[in-house]
Order: C-alpha cells, then structure tokens, then sequence
C-alpha cells in the first residue's frame, strides 16, 4: 500500500509540475506577443539580450543545487533526520544568498561591456533593471528544492504561476505606461524585464508562507512525538563537498539550453551585421529572441514532462540490477518524449507563418520560427538522454558532452552563418543537441542495450512526412482562401485551427495505422497516453485482421 501511495504521490507531483510549467509558458507568451507589438526592432533585441544573460546567470547562482537538495533533504527524513535536514537546507540557502549577491553584482558591473561586445548598446537598462532578480531567485529556488525534497510540490508549482501572473501584468503595464509616456524604447524594454523582479518578490512570499507552514508542522509534530534521536552537527564544509560533488555536473548539463539561447543573442548581431546591415541584425535578433525562442519553447513542455516521469523508475531499476526492466523502461523514456514532442513541432513548424501572422506585429520571421521549432526535436531528444545519464549515474559524461555540444555549437555558428545566414545560426543549434544526444545514447547503450524505434523508425518517419505535407498544404491552402475574404488575423486564427487539429488528430491514427505504437505495450505508457491511445486500438487490431487475411 504504502508503494502504491509512493506511486500515486509521485504522479501528481510530476503532473503538478508539468502543468505549472506548461502555464508559466502560456503566459509568458502572453506576455511576449503584446510586448513584440510596442517594442521596435531595439527594444525586442534589449529585452531578448537581457533575458538571455539573466538566466544564463540565474542558472549558475543555483548551482543545481535545488535537485541536490531535495535529493540530500529527501534521504535525511527518510533516515530520521530532521536536524541534518535542516543544517543542508541552511547551508543551501546560505549559498544561495552569496550567488545571489555576486550574479548581481556581476550582471550589473559587466552590463554595459557585454551590451557592447555583442554590438546592442541600447541593452544595457534592460539588462540592469532585470539583474535584482538574481537577488531573489536563488533563495527561491533552494526553498523549492528543500520542499520537494520534503514531497510539498504543490508550492513550487503555485509559487511558478504567482510569479509568472505577477511577472507578465507589471511587466506589460510598465511597458505600456512607459510607451505611452514617449520613453525610448530601451526603456520601455526595461520595464518590461523589471516586471520578473517584482513577480520574484511575489513568488518569494509564496514560498515564505510553505516554509513557515513546514515549519510549524514539524514543531507540532515533534511536541507530539517527542524529541528526536540527538544527531551529528554536520560541518557547512562537509555539506558543500556533498553538494557540489552532485550538483556541479547537473548544473553544467543544465547550462545547455540557457548557454545556446545566450550564445544566439551575442553573437547573432556580430556575425551578420557585415551581410545584412546593423539595422538588419538587430531586427532578426529581435525576432529570434521574441518571437521563435518563445514558440520554440513550447513542443518540449509535455514531452520532457511525460519521459522524465519515468526517470525515477529508470533509477530504481538501475539501482537493484534489473537489467530488463531498465532496457524497457529507457526505451520506453526516449520514445515516448519523440513520440508526444513531434505532433507539436509538426503543427507548430508547418503553421509557422500563420502562428507568426496571428500572435506578431509583422509576419517578417516566418522561416526562423519553423526552422528552430523544427530543431527542437533534438533539444527533447538531449534533455530526455540527460535525465537518464543522471538516474543512471553518469552525470559527469552528461557534463562533458555538453561541453563538447556547445563547442560545436560555437564552430558551427562561425562557419554556417557566413553560407546561411541565421538559418545557419538555427541550423547550429540543432546540430549542437544532436551531437550531445548521440554522444548520450552511446553511454546508454553501453550500459544496457536499447533502441528507440527500431524498425518503427519507417513508420515514425513517414507518420511525419505525410504529416507535414499535410500541414503546410492546408496551410497554404487556407491562407490562400481565407486573406482575401476576412482580416489577416481572423484568416490566420482559423488557418492555425484547422491545422493544428489535421495534425494533432491525424498523428495517433497514423502511429497505430503504421504500428510506431503498439497494444501489447501501451501499458507501459503513462497515463496520459494512454487515455489517448486505447481507444484508437481498435484501428491496429482491424489492420492486423486485414493482413491476415
């Protein structure tokens, strides 16, 4: 009974989580599309430079210690260790206090400097009115982390969409006031990315309030059970030795996300500035940051969350030896974050220009945002890889392909930008979590043999090749019918509409058609899934009947 509460608990963490998550990134979108339509070509390049640092930054303040400490805080409970608990916890936040004042320090100092070396002088109160922010976030990430390692995800979660309301309603109406008072648009761009340090201090109130309740619980539970076993005071040294040696290579593997978006915005104007023009290059900058990051960011939400829900089964297997068990279930953990990532990149990437013409002021871009939607299949397919290294122990080989990754990243961005121009930029990106994906699989397949697809690999492909030629043909198609009769963004909401349902509704009948899915296996889908997939069975067993006969 009590696995099956552990089990239950963990589902509705991981969907608490997910759902969070999938909601901060609908209201930041929220929050971008008006903002693309009063900021200029410089305003959306500030605020895209600004972000980019700030969470490269932000990034390393938290260290991955939060996943290191709710691991740490996890286990001492689980030991009867409250005490240890609570000195790790201490030591976190003391951590995260010092990151936070030297990120700081360093975001504001250096602002100006990087604003110039990355040719986007105007950034540079953007990024300075965004850099209190790092004072906040730490400390909130180390509460979230302490909590979740005391099985409270409902906080985390809460404090994520506080902070996103609060972040995205200041933000836009600093920007709308400062618009409509005739600032300059770097000032405007400023206050808009001053709205993330007052949605901080909201979320930081969501957090105060779990922890004093945490708080108070254990008080009252410790005066009805009396006082604990006395415990070791364990020293801030060895503490940080502990949390280090975990989270060093976590973090470096996170980086990989944040360094890619950040090596985009600085290099992006230097690189194209001689063939298209400063003005040129800052606008394409803009469109990247504002524009194709933000819808980019969307496909691998549901994906990373359903695959990482097997992450902790993925441990456990690896931990008692069960070698068949660890090879379905990282099989199933890669093929189901392809499988449930592609139908979104499918509709997203055909219906770009439609997407782009609905949410933006110009439909100028079109291409950027498909291509780098396009190319997050390999981002999912890198994040999954990772989080399986790390339930398999082998973080540290994570780290180092990661590194490798963004090196090619760098290389390639040189050499492809001069023949393709941003496309080439993108087409970098792509190839970056490509080769950290295939370097992932590699060490995967030393430690237990797999395969993602197999011989589905034929169906998958052709599920995705029929799929975007249907995408793109009705998009064209109802464009071409629909802008002639109506306003353009009426005829691009009805286009997006009827493309997202071909699509998404087309995708798990092909899956199943063309056996990519199959029943004998569906129950070891998550839930999710499967409530999508059991009832389309019928269609599999009506083809095999057909074959057989």
């Amino acid at each position: 009974m009590s696995n099956q509460n552990a089990k239950e608990s963990f589902v509705k963490g991981t969907l608490i989580l997910a759902g969070a998550a999938l909601i901060a990134r609908v209201l930041g979108l929220f929050q971008r599309v008006p903002l693309e339509h009063i900021l200029g070509s410089v305003g959306n390049a500030a605020y895209s430079q600004a972000n980019a640092a700030y969470f490269m930054l932000l990034t390393l303040a938290t260290a991955g210690i939060p996943s290191t400490l709710s691991k740490m805080v996890s286990e001492r409970h689980a030991l009867n260790r409250p005490e240890e608990a609570r000195r790790v916890y201490q030591a976190a936040l003391i951590f995260a206090a010092a990151a936070g004042v030297i990120m700081f320090v360093m975001l504001y100092l250096l602002a100006p400097y990087y604003a110039q070396k990355s040719e986007v002088p105007e950034s540079v109160v953007a990024i300075r009115a965004l850099a209190p922010a790092l004072l906040i976030f730490p400390l909130i990430a180390m509460i979230r982390g302490y909590l979740q390692g005391r099985n409270i995800m409902i906080a985390g979660g809460v404090s994520q969409v506080i902070e996103q309301i609060v972040r995205v309603v200041t933000g836009i109406v600093l920007a709308f006031l400062f618009f409509h008072w005739g600032y300059s648009e770097q000032n405007i761009a400023a206050g808009a990315t001053f709205g993330a340090v007052i949605g901080g201090v909201a979320a930081l109130f969501v957090m105060l309030y779990y922890s004093m309740r945490v708080k108070r619980n254990d008080r009252n539970s410790a005066a009805v059970n009396g006082s604990h076993v006395p415990e070791k005071r364990l020293s801030l040294s060895r503490i940080y030795a502990d949390i280090f040696k975990l989270s060093i290579p976590i973090v470096l593997t996170a980086l990989a996300v944040p360094a890619v978006n950040f090596i985009d915005n600085s290099i992006l104007k230097p690189l194209l500035s001689g063939q298209l023009g400063s003005h040129e290059a800052t606008n394409i900058l803009g469109i990247l940051g504002t524009r194709a990051q933000m819808i980019a960011g969307i496909p691998p939400i549901l994906a990373i969350a359903l695959s990482q829900s097997l992450v902790p089964i993925i441990s456990a297997a690896f931990a008692r030896g069960d070698s068949q068990h660890l090879q379905r279930q990282v099989t199933l953990a890669m093929r189901i974050s392809v499988l449930t990532g592609a139908p979104i990149i499918l509709a997203l990437g055909t219906a770009a220009y439609s997407v782009n013409g609905l949410l933006f002021s110009t439909r100028e871009g079109s291409g950027i945002v498909g291509l780098l939607t396009v190319m997050t299949i390999f981002q999912i397919t890198m994040m999954t890889s990772n989080s399986i290294l790390l339930g398999i122990n082998k973080a540290n080989r994570s780290m180092v392909y990661v590194g490798i990754g963004i090196a090619v990243k760098l290389a390639t961005s040189y050499v492809f930008s001069q023949m393709w121009g941003i496309y080439g930029i993108i087409i970098s990106t792509g190839l970056c979590f490509f080769v950290i994906t295939v370097l992932n699989i590699r060490v995967m397949k030393q430690i237990v043999p797999f395969s993602m697809m197999g011989t589905r690999w034929v169906g998958f492909l052709a599920t995705c090749a029929v799929l975007a030629g249907t995408g793109y043909g009705l998009n064209q198609a109802a464009n071409n019918v629909l802008l002639p009769l109506m306003p353009g963004r009426v005829a691009f909401f009805i286009t997006c509409a009827i493309v997202g349902i071909a699509v998404v509704g087309l995708y798990p009948i092909l899956l199943i058609l063309l056996r990519v899915v199959r029943k004998d296996e569906l129950s070891g889908y998550p839930a999710p899934l499967r409530k999508v997939l059991t009832p389309l069975m019928r269609l599999q067993r009506s083809g095999q009947s057909g074959v057989a006969k």
